[in-house]
């Protein structure tokens, strides 16, 4: 049977202080559309809706999130809710999943996808996700990737170069995968039309990619088997609470993905051909707000003179913000914070966030 799981683990430190601890990004009403103010993480479960039912639907957060994110999604299953007790980096979130999964339905197919995206239309999406899923019935082993067209010579995320064509139309052999790259570089890319954005998305059986695990992170698939191995309840989480906290950090990329692709014909790439925003950083976010004539994306009371290319937002309703003159900024006012920085300087929000937290604490985190 087909399932997804919708990885909403992150903390989104990159769209602080608008993002926190205890209101990550994927739980904020920061998406606009004909429906009104949603979160990316009600996004992401309605646009799997178009392609599977609620019951196959699954979403892995942190333990602290269980409650929000239970509230945000009034029809996912309760027993579809994997709460990883700290974060040990994504191979052990999806590794989690996929054991979980797997554990009422051994045959599982298993899509992993994001919270953090917005992707435009959602049929074409689904369309992806099918022909991902068609790639395993006859391929049964194989790591299928989402690949992103791009539309830019983008720096800001990693690529896969397609290989030749496999026997399911629309999907092609992953020949390599390539860490972000200088701006040189990524221009070769778009120009040779060979390789797509790395979307972060995939489509494997489950006991496939526990089976990747065991080979290439037997710690990790030795703890995920004694956390299954209990039953269901409040036995299995005290496992889960022991065990979880003492899996090697890494990702899944580092862990499956590329000793995968060692193997000839094991990963496999499916074009995604969709309007594609990964909503991580402030100029990204900028894409969900209102825009007006001088560029300036806007939310809340806000008054703009003479200024431009800003991304300026307020969530407090008692608070203006007013700017004179101002080109290329970030403004953001929350109800204990307001952060100023240059549009060119949104990565950096990270580690203004840990300065902020080595003078004051985690108050404001």
């Amino acid at each position: 049977m087909r399932h997804a799981v919708i990885m909403a683990g992150g903390s989104g430190t990159r769209l602080w202080p608008l993002s926190r601890q205890a209101r990550p990004k994927q739980l904020l009403d920061v998406v606009s559309d004909e429906t009104g103010a949603h979160s990316l993480l009600a996004e992401a479960f309605t646009r799997l809706e178009a392609v599977l039912p609620a019951e196959q639907i699954w979403v892995c957060t942190a333990a602290r999130y269980a409650d929000d994110v239970r509230a945000a999604l009034p029809r996912l299953r309760a027993d579809r809710l994997v709460l990883e007790p700290v974060a040990r980096d994504t191979a052990n979130a999806v590794g989690l999943a996929a054991a979980l999964v797997a554990d009422v339905d051994p045959d599982a197919e298993l899509a992993v996808v994001s919270a953090d995206h917005v992707i435009r239309p959602v049929a074409e999406f689904a369309a992806a996700l099918g022909t991902a899923y068609d790639v395993l019935a006859v391929r049964p082993r194989a790591l299928v990737t989402l690949g992103v067209t791009p539309t830019s010579p983008a720096t800001g995320f990693g690529y896969v170069q397609k290989g030749a064509p496999t026997e399911v139309p629309g999907a092609a052999e992953a020949a390599s995968f390539r860490e972000k790259p200088d701006r040189a570089t990524a221009e070769g890319y778009l120009a040779s039309g060979e390789y797509v954005w790395n979307s972060g998305m995939f489509v494997w059986r489950a006991q496939t990619v526990l089976d990747a695990l065991a080979e290439h992170l037997p710690a990790s698939a030795a703890g995920l088997d004694r956390v299954v191995a209990a039953p269901a309840g409040p036995e299995r989480d005290a496992v889960l609470a022991e065990v979880f906290p003492t899996l090697p950090k890494i990702s899944v990329d580092y862990a499956v993905l590329e000793p995968a692709a060692a193997e000839a014909g094991r990963v496999v790439v499916v074009d995604l051909d969709v309007d594609w925003l990964d909503v991580g950083s402030w100029p990204a976010l900028a894409h969900t707000l209102t825009l007006d004539e001088a560029g300036n994306a806007t939310r809340g009371l806000t008054v703009l003179l003479d200024s431009s290319g800003n991304v300026v937002l307020s969530d407090d309703p008692e608070h203006v913000i007013a700017l004179v003159g101002v080109r290329d900024s970030v403004v953001v006012h929350t109800a204990d914070v307001t952060m100023v920085c240059p549009v060119g300087d949104a990565e950096r929000v990270k580690a203004l966030l840990a300065q902020v937290e080595a003078q004051f604490g985690p108050r404001f985190a």
